[in-house]
């Protein structure tokens, strides 16, 4: 005969079932830490945290014996973290500087974290590497890595001293992000910086690509393959002498997910035909009820000059194209013109919706295309031109901001303080290496008050603040030999890596075996299912910015649903365009900081 339980024995079973499930969620220890790992001389800091005090020591086991290389004690955090977590623990391990491949275990809760590297070979090598290559997925004109031609009929101008709908050749350049926009508010920043990354770290980038980025190696650096991508499109749309483009297409592009060489979008010419190429005039356009700000062109003329000044230097003296080169300075000084007689700014358009590039800051971009130009030609009414513009711009930043508008103050680090430092009197060096010292002593305040001592808001594209907080650091170290804020460096560089409440690197596909952006908000990988290494997704949010935006919904149960808060959420999904989606720019912007802790090539 079949035994029953009596019900009460069954609803007694099912009690005890739920509370030994509930006890073990509440017991359960979560690491987080740089995934890709550590140089040796690095401070080496993971993150535990749980539900129940930890009282326990950790041990760092090698990969390839599992057996312990190191012990450490676990040390209580005095700030609180963002919601669901009660107890946050610091695990330091620096003392650990031995080559190789590790994870970190808390032996008593059976704690276990993801593998890392110690050392470039076991860490960085190659991974800016990567990162060049997810800007050559974002080619608009010939794409290598989905070999094809898309975008051939860009485009037709607006606001222009041509008539409207005037044809313009303002193909090439780069999509923006998930998307198929074309700015050059983005682009030439992202060129300049591009090209800065290879000035300030040659020996780091290899060439195993053309131009057109087949792998076959031309003779070229394939970072400046890739800037001259971006530069040529700087030389269309600077279409004429005091003539100026900054976009092509607007949000009409917002359709959802479309191969580029078949796009329907329709811009009044029929789907997959013209698109619209505006004009900067450095005043508020718009083609419908939602107008943009602008009081000059400076921003857009500053940066690309900049751009045009450091490209006419490298073709000149590293690639010896004295051809190109003489093309570039001479748009670098027409631009640069441009700006001085706009002094101002233009911002992005949009047109069925409100969301744009609220940029409004240009005195940064005119003091880095003066000093660019200066260390071409010292003629000193650049120079002059550039400290007055330094002054102007000062400390001006997102940084000790709790909130701001959607790429207001663009680009997120000032470069042309440290173009200008070399150029100026003791007391001038001081002033600039002030101006940085402030902007990144608000971070710091703001990264003591959380556990992970991440110190920038948590606005939208977050990660690229992050990258450019990183930057701003590294190079301050460079001009004036301080390591003071050196750890808080490694924290932000460690939270874009893994050291993040959700477990995750910020990057796709990086590192390989890791925990990483799969579900991006791209067209490429909702139409190929194929993942593009290198790309750095906009990174967490407030969450009420996530609440507040239009048309997100999540495709997915969310995987990170535990870790999120009512303070901060990052969702890697779909469906999440505010935090999962790679951007160009962020991409590009974060090229010189991975190269920083690459090994040269020299050494390989």
């Amino acid at each position: 005969m079949k035994s029953t339980f009596p019900s009460f024995q069954i609803l007694l079973l099912l009690l005890l079932h739920f509370c030994n499930f509930t006890q073990a969620q509440e017991n359960e220890v979560y690491i987080r830490l740089n995934q890709v790992g550590y140089l040796s001389a690095d401070t080496k800091v993971a993150i535990a945290f749980s539900e129940t005090p930890i009282k326990d020591k950790f041990r760092v086991y090698s990969v390839a014996s599992h057996k312990p290389v190191f012990k450490g004690n676990i040390h209580p955090v005095k700030m609180k973290g963002w919601g669901n977590f009660k107890y946050y623990y610091e695990l330091d391990f620096s003392d650990l500087e031995i080559k190789g491949s590790y994870y970190l275990k808390i032996e008593k809760q059976d704690a276990i974290s993801s593998n890392f590297g110690i050392g470039e070979a076991y860490s960085y090598k190659n991974y800016h590497e990567d990162l060049i290559g997810f800007m050559r997925q974002q080619r608009c004109g010939y794409n290598p890595f989905l070999d094809m031609v898309c975008h051939q009929r860009d485009g037709r101008s607006m606001y222009g001293p041509m008539p409207d709908s005037t044809y313009i050749d303002v193909s090439g350049g780069w999509h923006d992000a998930g998307d198929q926009l074309k700015y050059l508010i983005t682009s030439s920043n992202a060129t300049a910086r591009m090209l800065k990354a290879y000035e300030l770290a040659p020996e780091k980038f290899v060439d195993k690509v053309d131009a057109l980025g087949h792998l076959k190696p031309n003779g070229i650096p394939d970072v400046l393959d890739e800037a001259k991508w971006g530069l040529d499109w700087i030389h269309k749309m600077h279409s004429g002498k005091n003539e100026l483009f900054h976009q092509v297409a607007d949000d009409r592009d917002h359709l959802g997910m479309k191969w580029p060489d078949k796009d329907s979008s329709d811009y009044g010419w029929g789907p997959n035909s013209y698109r619209v190429a505006y004009f900067a005039t450095g005043k508020p356009q718009g083609l419908r009820e939602f107008k943009s700000k602008a009081t000059g062109i400076a921003n857009l003329a500053g940066r690309s000059a900049a751009a045009m000044a450091i490209a006419a230097r490298i073709w000149k003296h590293d690639l010896n194209d004295p051809v190109f080169a003489q093309k570039c300075a001479l748009a670098a000084n027409e631009l640069y013109k441009m700006g001085k007689e706009q002094e101002g700014f233009q911002q992005g358009n949009s047109y069925g919706a409100p969301y744009r590039y609220n940029e409004d800051t240009w005195a940064d971009d005119m003091e880095w295309g003066a000093a660019e130009l200066y260390a071409n030609t010292k003629d000193p009414n650049y120079l002059n031109d550039a400290i007055a513009y330094a002054k102007m711009a000062n400390s001006v930043s997102w940084m000790g901001k709790s909130t701001a508008e959607h790429y207001r103050y663009y680009p997120f680090f000032n470069i042309g303080h440290y173009v200008l430092y070399p150029f100026v009197n003791e007391d001038l060096k001081k002033e600039l290496a002030g101006y940085y010292r402030k902007g990144i002593d608000e971070c710091l305040a703001m990264g003591s008050q959380n556990p992970f001592k991440v110190g920038v808001p948590f606005i939208w594209c977050s990660n690229n603040l992050s990258v450019n907080l990183i930057t701003q650091i590294l190079l301050l170290e460079e001009m004036t030999g301080t390591n003071e804020y050196h750890d808080f460096m490694l924290a932000q560089r460690d939270w874009l890596l893994g050291r993040n409440p959700w477990g995750t690197s910020m990057f796709t596909n990086i590192p390989r075996n890791g925990e990483y952006p799969q579900d991006v908000h791209t067209s490429v990988w909702f139409l190929t299912r194929e993942e593009v290494p290198g790309g750095l997704v906009d990174g967490p949010v407030y969450a009420s910015v996530y609440n507040d935006l239009k048309g997100i919904n999540l495709k997915e149960a969310d995987e990170f649903a535990q870790f999120q808060n009512d303070y901060v959420v990052y969702h890697d999904d779909f469906g999440d365009y505010s935090t999962n989606e790679p951007t160009m720019d962020g991409t590009a912007d974060a090229i010189f900081m991975m190269a920083y802790f690459a090994q040269n090539e020299a050494k390989k």
